[in-house]
C-alpha cells in the first residue's frame, strides 16, 4: 500500500501529515527518503526520525453526531468532526454521516478496524430511523425494501418497517452517498430527519447528542473476529 495510507492505518498520523513528514525528510524506507505516495511492502524497513514507527494504543469511539457537523478530518472544513470531538490523539471517522443527519458515527485510529466495517463484501448492518415530509403507504415500504435505482445503480434489498405514518426504520448493508435521502426522493418523499441508531453491534442508546463513549472490548472483538487484514494489504 502507499506509505501515507500505511501510517494512517497504523494510527500514527493522517495521510496528509505523513506527506508533510516525508517532505521534512523525517521518514526513510530502506535507508532512503521516500517519494510522496510511494508504495511500500511488509519487508521494507520504515523509520520515522531514525526509529521504528511507534506502536499506538488503539482507540475506538462511538459519537452521537449532532446535525451540522461534517464527517471529515480536514481541518479547513468548518464544523468538522475532529474539531468537534477535540480528542487529544489522532483519530478519523469511519465512513460518513451527512451534515444534515444525526446519530451514530464511529471514530478510530485503527485502519484495519475501519476497513472491516467499510468493506462492502462484509455487508455490515447500519440501522436508521427516518422521518419524511408526508405519510407513506405500503407501496413505498415495499419499493424501498426491494431496491431503488439511484445514481445509475440499484440499491441492495433492505429491511424497512413502519414506526408511524411518516417515520420508518431501515437497515442497510451498503453505504452509497446520501443513499436513504435519494431512495426516498425516488418515490417523491423528502427526508426531514435522519438518525443512525446502530452500526453492526454498536448502538446509540445511552449516548446523548453531541457526546461520545469508548467501545467496549466485546464490541470491538465482535467486529474484528473476522479475517485479519495485514496493514500492508491494499
Amino acid at each position: 500500500m502507499r506509505i501515507n495510507k500505511l501510517f494512517s492505518n497504523l494510527g500514527f498520523c493522517s495521510r496528509r501529515e505523513t506527506n508533510r513528514l516525508i517532505q521534512q525528510n523525517r521518514i526513510t524506507v530502506n535507508g532512503q527518503i521516500p517519494q510522496l505516495g510511494q508504495w511500500v511492502d511488509e519487508k521494507d524497513i520504515i523509520l520515522i526520525d531514525n526509529k521504528p514507527i511507534p506502536v499506538k494504543d488503539k482507540i475506538y469511539i462511538a459519537l452521537n453526531k449532532p446535525v451540522g457537523i461534517t464527517c471529515t478530518a480536514s481541518k479547513e472544513v468548518k464544523d468538522n468532526i475532529i474539531a468537534f470531538i477535540n480528542y487529544p490523539e489522532y483519530i478519523f471517522p469511519i465512513g460518513r454521516l451527512d451534515k444534515a443527519s444525526e446519530g451514530l458515527i464511529l471514530l478510530t485510529n485503527d485502519g484495519d478496524f475501519a476497513n472491516k466495517i467499510l468493506e462492502s463484501k462484509n455487508e455490515h448492518e447500519k440501522e436508521y430511523i427516518v422521518t419524511v415530509n408526508k405519510p407513506f403507504d405500503d407501496f413505498f415500504m415495499e419499493g424501498m425494501s426491494r431496491g431503488v435505482e439511484i445514481c445509475g445503480v440499484t440499491t441492495k434489498p433492505c429491511k424497512v418497517t413502519r414506526v408511524n405514518e411518516d417515520t420508518f426504520r431501515i437497515i442497510l448493508t451498503q453505504g452509497l452517498n446520501r443513499q436513504i435521502r435519494r431512495m426516498s426522493k425516488a418515490f417523491g418523499y423528502r427526508v426531514i430527519r435522519l438518525e443512525r441508531i446502530r452500526i453492526v453491534n454498536i448502538r446509540i442508546h445511552g449516548i446523548d447528542t453531541g457526546k461520545w463513549r469508548k467501545l467496549t472490548e466485546e464490541e470491538v472483538m465482535e467486529i474484528t473476529n473476522s479475517r485479519e487484514v495485514s496493514p500492508y494489504e491494499v
